[in-house]
């Protein structure tokens, strides 16, 4: 498991559980795997993960949370080294975010799905650690420093968003190169997201 996945919370069976799941989707590459599989891996008895899930898809609601939880990680350790308030800021959230879903493809699914959507709503998820709402900050750090006065931060961070989402969900196809074999994705987010930065301030300007 990589260090993000790690850091989550040992200790108990059910979270070994979780982490045995995640094992076995990012080794196969695929959410296709029984709760004996999970045991095994578990290194438990095969009616062990039912005192704690009441079947494969609560197990994966839980490894979704997990994925989510990884993505806050690759995010805050992106923006650790920029200046709150920066557009840089904004930028190494962007490609945190579209290098943690390449690297992760095998959840892209399981996080955006149905499934992904349950654990958003549980009680236990912790919004903060999706990296959406660390965009949210961001951007409101960057509506300050830059003093813009007819801009809303969560309509500006859906769309700055939807963008980043865009970009990986195109470079996962794998269909990319057929289009543009030259594509450097870290670099086509940086430049897109200062060009729609760069409008939005000349948008604001005219309004005030």
């Amino acid at each position: 498991m990589t260090a993000a996945f790690k850091s989550y919370h040992h200790g108990d069976l059910r979270n070994t559980l979780i982490l045995a799941a995640s094992q076995l989707i990012e080794d196969s590459g695929s959410l296709n795997f029984a709760m004996a599989d999970a045991a095994r891996q578990a290194g438990v008895s095969t009616a062990a993960p039912y005192r704690h899930f009441r079947d494969r898809d609560a197990l994966l609601e839980a490894v979704s949370q997990l994925a989510f939880f990884g993505l806050g990680e690759r995010v805050r350790k992106a923006t650790a080294s920029t200046r709150p308030g920066s557009i840089e800021t904004i930028i190494a959230i962007g490609q945190a975010y579209t290098q943690y879903v390449i690297e992760k493809a095998a959840f892209y699914d399981l996080m955006w799905g149905d499934l992904g959507a349950r654990a958003m709503d549980a009680d236990s998820f912790d919004k903060k650690a999706s990296g959406f709402y660390m965009l949210v900050d961001a951007v409101n750090a960057y509506i300050a420093e830059q003093e813009l006065l007819n801009v809303d931060s969560l309509d500006l961070a859906v769309k700055l968003w939807s963008m980043v989402h865009g970009m990986s969900a195109i470079s996962m196809s794998g269909k990319l190169p057929h289009f543009y074999p030259n594509a450097d994705i870290p670099d086509m987010l940086d430049s897109s997201t200062r060009i729609f930065m760069a409008g939005l301030r000349q948008s604001d300007e005219r309004e005030s």
